[in-house]
């Protein structure tokens, strides 16, 4: 009998939208009604082009951007609830909930180590810095064990501690920056192209270890990235984002074997094939035209002004996000029976 799963976090609706001075309306849609859930102790990658919104999405459910509107429910608890009308504006105020004991909880690994990192703050400050903030540690010497045992998880030497951020490599520094997000023992990590800045050996290694945390630690990831191979790699299900909208989401094997969306279709195209018989010999979708812009998105699918099968349908009515086969979920009108 399988084990019932238990779902750790869920968004609806989630929004964000940045105002733009001296521009009337809503701004810069980055995020706009995505909706999904992530079950507690699996991996759900997260990939789409440069500027689709991955990051915004991620930071928007940490509340590092306050969304726009809404609801984000964490281990059953509502920490954000803006619900919106029929016509998709909000209604009423938002309820929110003082999101101190939930940062203990939820943690991200951010994109560039070096621009995360206070050049001012030894290692040891820098991972210490949280454990003084929730005060996780009784006394000093506690405190000093706990960030050797941190470093020493990650890879790196307790004498590191003492030493400033600008003296690491890369790969260096995002260990640094990993071990500032398990000091806090969190359950659910916003992973955000923690791998992107390094090169591919120290990929591999950041990506096992981090493997390897989830299995000893019971963690929950988000994992953005732009590399497909690495998602496919780490991830239990994958979503695709177009434009700050969810297009498809499916376990991962299932969406590599066989996507329905068309974006996802010209997206796993784009991957190389290491056989040059097979590669000779695949046909490449290719988009025609550019990524329109967020602060003036097309009428209804967003992706219709790229899209080579689109309908008068597509560019009136915005296709809805729905299951489609069990676990596999798109937003098309070309899927509808």
């Amino acid at each position: 009998m399988a084990k019932e799963e238990k779902i750790l976090l869920e968004i609806n609706n989630l929004r964000k939208y940045f105002p733009v001075k001296g521009i009337k309306g809503p701004g810069v849609q980055a995020v706009q009604d995505v909706s999904f859930f992530i079950n507690k102790g699996e991996t759900l990658g997260l990939v789409g082009e440069s500027g689709c919104g991955k990051t915004t999405l991620g930071r928007t459910i940490l509340r590092l951007y306050e969304p726009t509107g809404g609801k984000i429910t964490y281990d059953g608890t509502p920490i954000y609830d803006n619900p919106l009308g029929p016509d998709g504006k909000p209604v009423g105020k938002p309820s929110a909930v003082n999101m101190l004991p939930y940062r203990r909880k939820m943690q991200i690994i951010f994109q560039d180590p070096s621009a995360s990192l206070d050049p001012r703050m030894t290692v040891g400050e820098i991972i210490g810095e949280a454990i003084d903030i929730h005060k996780l540690a009784p006394g000093k010497a506690e405190r000093a064990d706990r960030i050797k045992e941190l470093l020493r998880r990650v890879g790196l030497n307790t004498e590191h501690a003492n030493r400033y951020p600008h003296e690491f490599s890369g790969g260096q520094q995002q260990r640094v920056g990993i071990a500032r997000a398990l000091a806090v023992k969190p359950e659910f990590i916003v992973c955000d192209e923690p791998i992107s800045a390094l090169d591919v050996s120290i990929q591999s290694q950041v990506v096992n270890m981090l493997e390897d945390m989830q299995q000893e630690l019971g963690l929950t990831y988000l994992f953005i990235a732009h590399d497909l191979s690495v998602v496919r790699h780490i991830s239990n299900r994958i979503g695709v984002m177009y434009l700050g909208s969810l297009v498809e989401l499916g376990e991962s094997y299932e969406l590599n074997r066989h996507p329905i969306h068309p974006y996802t279709q010209t997206l796993l195209s784009a991957v190389p094939v290491p056989d040059p018989q097979v590669s000779r010999t695949r046909q490449r979708i290719v988009l025609q035209g550019d990524i329109p812009s967020p602060m003036n998105p097309p009428s209804g699918c967003r992706f219709h002004t790229r899209c080579p099968y689109a309908t008068d349908k597509c560019r009136q009515e915005t296709p809805q996000f729905k299951e489609h086969e069990p676990g596999h979920w798109a937003a098309c009108h070309l899927l509808e029976k």
